[in-house]
């Protein structure tokens, strides 16, 4: 199972579990705040806009809530700055790593990430170390039970997507960043309701760990994932479960 499935597996457990909706819709104003700043406010023209709106409607998130994250992102409203910064390094066994981060404090952030690097055997490394192992893509993943296999690859193939697969329970389908509008748009036109809709970045080749590598990896990513400042996290890993508690 890859790092980025098995992480998007993973974080929907946890959120079931942990009912953590406070730090989750905090993520997403965020996200469409900056979105509606970049892009402008209006929904259907600005795909990344509406992939952010899409997702903070699927966390019944309330609707005045997103209404005043998209006016204070066009300025209508006043609100905090937020900076959009990546980080790149490698977390233990090799596993490249991703996060995407949104702060009103670049350093106080920079600080933190390094340490919880450091602090749990993992390096913060130079921009570009490691996004050259992973490829942007359009992501959505849609739940089994909602649509046939050949009923989805109709309607996801058609409308620009450039793969449909299956992982865990659920199908997950990718595009080219170009067409994740077109692409979500077609999946909601037909009616398929999408677990997950985002521009994601998916490892082109991967690392294999397994036991207490394994646990010490997940819990690495599990920390950065409760960091405030925080959007996203991607790792290059596959759990080899079958090796038992190998290192």
């Amino acid at each position: 199972m890859s790092g980025h499935s098995k992480w998007h597996t993973i974080k929907h457990k946890k959120a079931a579990l942990d009912a953590k909706r406070g730090q989750q819709f905090t993520r997403l104003i965020k996200e469409i705040t900056v979105a509606a700043r970049i892009g402008g406010g209006d929904v259907e023209g600005n795909p990344r806009l509406r992939a952010a709106v899409s997702a903070a409607k699927g966390s019944n998130m309330p609707q005045d809530n997103i209404k005043r994250a998209i006016q204070k992102g066009t300025g209508e409203l006043p609100g905090v700055s937020y900076e959009e910064v990546v980080y790149e390094g490698y977390a233990p066994g090799g596993v490249a790593v991703m996060v995407e981060a949104m702060t009103d404090n670049l350093n106080r952030t920079a600080a933190e990430i390094r340490s919880l690097f450091t602090k749990h055997g993992g390096n913060l490394g130079a921009p570009n170390c490691v996004a050259w192992m992973f490829e942007r893509k359009g992501f959505f993943e849609v739940a089994k039970d909602a649509v046939s296999e050949d009923r989805l690859m109709e309607v996801a193939l058609d409308a620009g997507a450039d793969d449909v697969g299956e992982d865990d329970g659920t199908w997950e389908v990718t595009s080219p960043v170009e067409n994740f509008q077109a692409v979500g748009q077609a999946l909601e036109a037909a009616s398929i309701p999408a677990l997950t809709a985002e521009l994601s970045r998916l490892p082109t080749n991967t690392v294999r760990i397994s036991g207490r590598k394994a646990e010490q990896v997940m819990r690495f990513f599990e920390l950065l994932e409760d960091h405030d400042d925080i959007q996203k996290v991607w790792g290059n890993f596959e759990v080899d479960e079958s090796l038992g508690d190998q290192d």
